[in-house]
């Protein structure tokens, strides 16, 4: 990773990962999934790879504040049974990122992300009503939670695009606003902390990628602020579909860059 591009970043670049990291606060504690903008921001401005590894410990802040904020509404059944599946996606991103070119990872990422909210979106309609979380001990629920769960940590390992993935699976479970802030917080966090040693041994973050980040993570925390007065104030509805729709601009984001 080139890490010298860290030191010759203009003002405006700058300006725009400050943005983007204040956006990751308002995504944690607001509308999950808008964080995928934040990572075309920090592709757009760092190289593709020193990317990942500086926006993870933004995207860490953003969580612990997250669950700070959503601590007492987590579903931990369902994050007990995404862990493991999520750990062999995980595991599979991390080999994927050795060879893979990054042209190949972005078009694949965006392609599952709209497929997904397109399922959705299908599945919604089709129930035609909001649906109970899916029980545990069904088969269908159990298979349901692998799937996503192995797509949401190869993504999230990646490219750091994991949150539109879950987005999905919690809206076709039908968690409410609340539930879905809150299992969601949980969850990235725990990941987020479980993927640093692939990252610092794939060489994405080091002293210097901390040094910058240290700068952004104060812009995390009036982001997380503002998210938290925009969620008590938006109502399922339009939770749903703003989560949808900042999934679909997230794949579309990585289709075209």
């Amino acid at each position: 990773m080139d890490m010298m591009t860290l030191w010759h970043i203009s003002g405006w670049e700058y300006a725009a990962l400050a943005f983007a990291a204040l956006l990751v606060g308002f995504s944690k504690t607001a509308v999950s999934g808008a964080n995928t903008v934040s990572l075309a921001v920090f592709a757009a401005v760092l190289p593709a790879r020193a990317s990942t590894g500086v926006l993870l410990p933004v995207l860490i802040a953003g969580d612990l504040l997250a669950v700070a904020t959503y601590r007492r509404h987590a579903h931990w059944p369902t994050l007990w049974r995404l862990f493991p599946a999520v750990a062999v996606g995980v595991a599979t991103g991390t080999l994927f990122l050795v060879w893979a070119d990054d042209g190949i990872v972005r078009v694949s990422i965006g392609a599952i992300l709209l497929l997904m909210a397109a399922v959705t979106l299908w599945r919604r309609r089709r129930a035609g009503s909001e649906a109970a979380p899916d029980p545990i001990a069904t088969r269908a629920g159990r298979v349901k939670a692998r799937s996503y769960g192995v797509l949401g940590g190869f993504t999230t390992m990646v490219a750091n695009a994991g949150g539109p993935v879950m987005s999905m699976y919690l809206l076709s479970a039908g968690f409410r606003k609340l539930g879905f802030l809150g299992t969601s917080a949980f969850f990235f966090l725990i990941v987020n902390l479980s993927k640093v040693p692939f990252s610092v041994g794939l060489g994405l973050i080091d002293g210097r990628s901390l040094l910058l980040d240290a700068t952004l993570a104060v812009f995390v925390v009036p982001g997380a602020l503002i998210g938290k007065w925009a969620a008590d104030r938006i109502n399922q509805r339009l939770f749903e579909q703003l989560v949808i729709a900042a999934t679909v601009v997230g794949g579309v984001q990585l289709l075209l860059r």
